[in-house]
């Protein structure tokens, strides 16, 4: 006799039978885990967090390069700060929790949101990768945001879209909305499985997602340092670095 898989539920499928009429069948469906991962799972890569200690971004005033003003005052400054930073993630690689993560898809429907702008989950498999605030590998118009293309070198001042506007990083920065929360919202709640990996919950509105989570649903908090979550029934604190956190979790959803 075959055990039942913990990871699926079912899920009804309707065929047609020769008079028309719709039959249902019992199918197997993967249970929804979400993630919502930070600066913590890449900075075992060898990128660094996007504020260090002393409050400053790779060296530099985060209001000097990732401001809308920023980019007004000096946009030769904020490109040379991302172009250096793209350059930065081509020379790192996915890390054992980007891996962990991806393999996680063996046995569930896994969507991850990150708050990341690198292509390390993607390069580690997964499949299902919501940026909230967008992706280096990217550029756009500085006045028609749906004007994007993807872009592996540099950017220069004189790169214009087909719009004739500048390119700029396809980076949301301080101060501009986070457009894509709308959509990672009901994919929060739509989880059976909530992860919160490598993020200190501090930068809004990607720290409000986990109250999105339904009440009965169980929450796995992974980072070196546990960050405040507001009081959850079923929370599960991992307080490890990423790598050894996400083979932990793998090992507790067994």
């Amino acid at each position: 006799m075959q055990k039942n898989n913990p990871f699926e539920t079912y899920a009804a499928k309707p065929s047609f039978c020769a008079g028309g009429f719709a039959v249902l069948h019992l199918g197997m469906a993967k249970k929804k885990l979400v993630v919502l991962s930070g600066a913590g799972i890449s900075t075992e890569s060898g990128l660094k967090t996007f504020r260090d200690s002393d409050g400053l971004w790779e060296g530099y005033n985060i209001e000097d390069v990732a401001t809308p003003r920023a980019w007004r005052k000096d946009p030769q400054l904020v490109l040379d700060f991302y172009n250096y930073r793209r350059k930065n993630v081509l020379d790192v690689q996915p890390n054992e929790a980007h891996f962990g993560l991806a393999a996680l898809e063996n046995d569930f429907e896994v969507s991850i949101i990150t708050q990341n702008i690198d292509d390390l989950h993607e390069r580690a498999g997964s499949t299902n990768v919501l940026h909230l605030h967008g992706e280096i590998f990217k550029m756009r118009s500085e006045k028609n945001h749906s004007l994007i293309y993807e872009i592996k070198g540099d950017i220069k001042i004189g790169d214009i879209a087909e719009d004739g506007a500048q390119l700029r990083p396809h980076i949301v920065w301080f101060e501009e909305p986070v457009p894509k929360i709308e959509e990672a919202i009901p994919i929060v709640h739509s989880a059976d499985i909530f992860v919160v990996v490598g993020t200190s919950l501090v930068v809004y509105p990607a720290a409000g997602l986990v109250n999105y989570t339904r009440p009965e649903v169980p929450v796995y908090v992974i980072d070196k340092k546990i960050p405040y979550i507001t009081s959850k029934e079923k929370l599960t604190i991992i307080e490890m670095p990423a790598t050894e956190g996400v083979k932990q979790l793998a090992n507790l959803l067994k």
